[in-house]
């Protein structure tokens, strides 16, 4: 008699601890996610139907619509066809992608870089390969979760901390020196959910006392933020004291890809050993030839120009919502001597709190025109659901006006039914707790 296994292994699928809140929130419609797109992704987009303000991208710069970007994008289809049909290391390396890691390593101020088909694949492959059992990995609880993916690939053991809490991170540090491997911190430059930015100067004196190495996730920070727009480490004046820098290609690039930029030795070694770089067919010629158009745009007068308006943008919308009585993060203060002196990243989060109200909220903005991007709980702490908002360089005033009032006349609806919302002040206080 052939043994039998006692548990199916697809019964999760059909009992997991969400499945009935699921179920209910598609019977009303208010499923925030898998929203079908019918245009580019521009300021105002169509979707399902309707057109609607785009609240709820990484399109920062606007570039996906750039003729310069789209032709790179086509002259590399033209070139080299749909796609390579192999990996980096056997028949996908092309011209463009030397001249886009050259180019790379030269806007981030690095000894070389590598690219990634995805930029999942650009955390997972460089934790995965640089550290390994023995090594300690000291991760932000905010990090993305291809960080986390990546640490728990290398069985390297992980010791997270608070969210931007230094205290904490250093006792982490400390703990560390006990451990008896190597120790790489990794930390977002921008924090995908909550906008905010990584105390990097802080950081780098802690890992330079504790003798750990750092990399940075710049992938909402490069093409966004810094003179030269290099990311959250240009912007903080630490470069030469972060070890590893990673981007992505999906959010100001306009594509869809990652990088890692770092010393030569380092990224000869990834290039060789990381299985998701070279296990893993080489990225489209279309999204590599409009990444490359992308940074080019990016590194020109017009670029810097457009750095300044996402930034002028970001301001004046969390500014908004703030004097309608919303709960959003402040601005963050910068060096001394700074200018400006603080700074608003694109992502500007509401805090709503209750997950079932955030999905309500998101459904009245969906169906007057605005779309925005909803977190829920465990994508954030219980109690801390968020409905995320993101500007673009390429929003204009009256499109923001129109989506500041359009949350003004739901908050209002929805106040009238359900009690107030979470107000001005509320956010860091309860992302604290």
């Amino acid at each position: 008699m052939t043994a039998r296994a006692q548990v199916d292994v697809f019964e999760k699928a059909r009992t997991f601890e969400r499945l009935e809140i699921l179920r209910a929130a598609r019977e009303l419609d208010l499923v925030p996610y898998f929203r079908v797109m019918e245009s580019p992704a521009r300021p105002i987009v169509e979707m399902e139907g309707a057109a609607r303000i785009m609240l709820g991208g990484n399109n920062y710069l606007g570039l996906t619509e750039d003729e310069r970007v789209i032709a790179g994008a086509r002259d590399a289809l033209e070139r080299y066809g749909t796609g390579m049909t192999g990996s980096r290391l056997l028949n996908g390396t092309t011209a463009m992608h030397l001249e886009l890691e050259a180019e790379i390593a030269d806007w981030m101020g690095t000894q070389d870089a590598i690219v990634f088909t995805t930029g999942h694949q650009a955390n997972v492959g460089t934790l995965g390969t640089i550290l390994a059992p023995g090594d300690t990995v000291i991760v932000d609880s905010g990090d993305h979760a291809s960080i986390l993916d990546g640490c728990l690939l290398s069985r390297a053991k992980l010791r997270p901390f608070r969210h931007n809490r230094l205290d904490k991170l250093e006792k982490m540090l400390e703990r560390s020196t006990q451990d008896g491997g190597g120790v790489l911190v990794v930390v977002d430059g921008v924090f995908s959910m909550e906008g905010d930015i990584a105390a990097l100067p802080e950081i780098c004196d802690l890992c330079e006392r504790y003798g750990a190495r750092l990399m940075v996730d710049e992938a909402h920070g490069a093409g966004v933020l810094g003179a030269r727009g290099a990311g959250t480490s240009e912007l903080l004046g630490v470069e030469d004291r972060v070890d590893l820098r990673m981007g992505t290609f999906s959010k100001s690039l306009a594509s869809c890809g990652g990088f890692l930029a770092g010393d030569a030795d380092v990224i000869e070694f990834l290039r060789i050993s990381s299985r998701a770089f070279l296990f893993t067919a080489s990225g489209v010629p279309a999204a590599t030839g409009a990444a490359l158009a992308a940074l080019r745009v990016i590194r020109s007068d017009e670029g810097r120009a457009l750095l300044g308006r996402v930034l002028d943008n970001a301001r004046y919308w969390r500014d908004g919502l703030e004097e309608r009585g919303f709960a959003v993060v402040a601005p963050q203060p910068l060096p001394p001597g700074a200018d400006p002196a603080d700074v608003v990243t694109p992502i500007v989060p509401v805090l709503i709190g209750d997950d079932w109200q955030a999905g309500v909220l998101w459904k009245a903005l969906f169906d007057r025109g605005v779309f925005v991007n909803t977190a829920l709980h465990p994508a954030v702490p219980p109690g801390g659901a968020l409905l995320r908002t993101s500007v673009m360089a390429t929003h204009d005033r009256p499109m923001l006006d129109r989506a500041l009032e359009t949350f003004s006349t739901v908050k209002a609806e929805f106040e009238a039914q359900h009690g107030p919302l979470p107000g001005p002040g509320e956010h860091g206080s309860r992302r604290a707790a």
